[in-house]
């Protein structure tokens, strides 16, 4: 069973309010007296309770089931499949919030915000009573408070990527500071980088002591990896509060200073490959064990939030991300999943050796237990399914755990970082490394070597490469909005996006070699729980003619062509299928200027010193 840190806090009591806090009373909150803290941090048991109590705000709904779902979309490749409804709901992924949202506007604190400020107030106590009190040679002390230091700083990540420029807060709250107007991102981003750097040298390597055994607690290999991710953002491009995405002109954020800061801590996990770190073989395998409740450390997951599957499950990832079931059925008692899914034209943009792309990009749906095609418009993250599950969901909250960076990340990352510091050609082995996995053998020739060796005389195409690999690989992990923003390719890429799908429906440019036509086969399908094969007779698809150059005059004997509501045979990528008011809200304003929420009433009413950028209105 998983370690489900959050479901601990029963037993915390002993850590005083200072760690039981809900969101509502953050501010009422006592500080526990100078005794507590030094028995408190001085003892390496009741400190871990004290950390784990900082795990507990990624459980509230407020986190689980309104930040994690909303944030990350739209990208170029994802998007919130009903984003034409032009809802409160479409309104968060649209670029179109505004302070009275009704799905984040929502009193006694059960919105996000102070959820996560929550958290980042356990964070601050947890690291004030360390310092003061916890003898930091003591390797269970000292992982704790590195521990402690990466948590708040993943709090702020989260801050910043969701409302920009935020109240900045690394001391617990006391009278004078309990109303904070917002701060410069890149002076927290200072911060945090000094605080990853202290915290990389404090926390063990995945298995290298008995907290570091799953990835469900913090390690070397996630700090340096989210060391070098915050290096990115922090010497990236961002919105500032003139209106314009910048970047910052503070020497110390340069990326002359801080690539070579992040480069350093990819090589420092990548020399640890093979011991501490690793790839998976194959991409399926991923993510069937997230599904499958496997936390080992030392493998290519680097650190997931955890959520508990008993005895009352949290987390809504299949709920949100999932492949849809449209029904109950022998795989599961919540007929959900698909609320978000790739846009449209990704699945093609994919080359037909890839094989993550049919991991990625599902076209089918599950109905009463059977597959059945979509419309074009509307497809789904394959990613995380109900039918991987080692248990049948019986609730909205499905217990599987949010994987939060893999090991991958670290690869293109420092293939990014080598091509701009070190040129094409140095970049070109990580970039290598990871479509190896992606294409068989057989395939490496056209697929790996040929491809890569053509973007490697020219660090303009490398970086394209490196832009379209992550696509490839991080498809339905909304990591995607943060690259772009840092990039200053939000825009342009959704622009592209746009683009793609009105070639797409009349079978225009790199998609003139389609048909337009699909058809579908059923097929037996296999699954496994429990250790049981399960067989569904003819509950499967295979489909022909979403390859480029699968026409219809070559179509396979036993199958059958799409048909409309009728049953009359018709195009499958067509007009009709994808709309312009789909295609045009993947984006309602400018992105460019409303890349971030608004700061929601409710929190502005409780803090008089906070107010929205001046486009949002206050």
């Amino acid at each position: 069973m998983k370690n489900k840190i959050y479901t601990t806090i029963a037993i915390l009591s002993f850590c005083g309010s200072a760690f039981m806090t809900s969101c509502d009373d953050l501010l009422d909150t006592k500080s526990p007296s100078s005794l507590e803290n030094s028995v408190i941090f001085s003892d390496p048991d009741l400190a871990e309770g004290a950390i784990k109590g900082i795990y507990t705000y990624y459980g509230e709904q407020n986190y689980r089931a309104r930040y994690l779902p909303w944030y990350g979309m739209n990208t170029d490749i994802e998007w919130y499949n009903s984003s034409e409804k032009g809802d409160d709901k479409a309104h968060l992924v649209t670029f179109n919030a505004l302070p009275n949202n009704t799905q984040m506007n929502i009193a006694e604190s059960k919105e996000p915000w102070s959820n996560i400020y929550n958290g980042i107030e356990k964070a601050n106590l947890a690291i004030q009573g360390l310092k003061a009190s916890a003898d930091l040679t003591n390797s269970k002390l000292k992982q704790l408070y590195g521990e402690a230091l990466t948590l708040r700083a993943m709090a702020y990540v989260d801050l910043i990527n969701a409302w920009g420029d935020v109240p900045s807060r690394f001391e617990p709250v006391t009278t004078p500071t309990i109303y904070m107007a917002r701060t410069d991102k890149y002076q927290i981003y200072k911060q945090l980088i000094k605080d990853l750097q202290e915290a990389e040298n404090l926390v063990a390597w995945p298995n290298e002591s008995t907290i570091t055994q799953t990835a469900e607690r913090i390690n070397k290999a996630f700090v340096k990896g989210l060391l070098a991710r915050v290096c990115l953002q922090a010497s990236g491009y961002s919105l500032t509060a003139n209106g314009t995405s910048e970047k910052s002109n503070d020497p110390e954020l340069d990326k002359s200073v801080l690539y070579p800061i992040a480069l350093q801590a990819c090589k420092d996990v990548m020399d640890q490959e093979g011991v501490y770190v690793a790839l998976k073989d194959k991409f399926e395998d991923i993510f069937q064990d997230i599904c499958r409740d496997v936390i080992s450390a030392g493998s290519e997951s680097l650190w997931e939030i955890p959520y508990a599957n008993a005895p009352s499950a949290r987390g809504r990832m299949v709920y949100t991300f999932g492949l849809k079931h449209n029904t109950t059925d022998d795989m599961t008692d919540v007929a959900q999943g698909g609320q978000a899914g790739p846009t449209p034209f990704f699945f093609f943009d994919y080359s037909v050796k890839d094989k993550r792309r049919d991991i990625s990009c599902i076209p089918y749906k599950w109905d009463k237990g059977v597959q059945g095609v979509n419309s074009l418009n509307t497809w789904y993250f394959g990613k995380l399914r109900y039918e991987w599950m080692e248990r049948k969901a019986s609730g909205n909250d499905d217990g599987i755990n949010k994987q939060y960076m893999r090991y991958a990340d670290i690869v293109l990352m420092r293939a990014e970082l080598e091509n701009e510091l070190n040129g094409a050609a140095a970049a070109a082995p990580y970039l290598k490394q990871i479509r190896q996995r992606a294409f068989d053998q057989a395939d490496w020739s056209t697929e790996v070597d040929q491809y890569v060796s053509n973007v490697s005389g020219d660090k303009t195409a490398m970086f394209n490469a490196i832009v379209d690999e992550r696509a490839f690989e991080f498809c339905g992990e909304f990591i995607r909005r943060a690259d772009l923003i840092r990039w200053n390719l939000l825009k342009v890429k959704l622009d592209e996006a746009k683009e793609k799908m009105y070639r797409l429906r009349t079978l225009a440019g790199e998609y003139a070699d389609l048909s337009g036509r699909l058809f579908y086969k059923n097929v037996d399908y296999k699954w496994t729980r429990g250790g049981t094969t399960r067989t569904i007779v003819g509950g499967g698809l295979e489909l022909f003619g979403l390859n480029h150059g699968e026409l219809a005059e070559n179509v396979p004997t036993g199958f059958t062509e799409y048909t409309d509501s009728k049953g009359a045979a018709t195009l499958w990528i067509k007009e009709d299928n994808l709309k312009d008011d789909k295609i045009e809200t993947i984006y309602v304003q400018n992105p460019d200027k409303f890349m971030y929420w608004p700061i929601f009433q409710y929190n502005l009413d409780a803090n008089i010193l906070l107010e929205n950028y001046s486009w949002y209105g206050n």
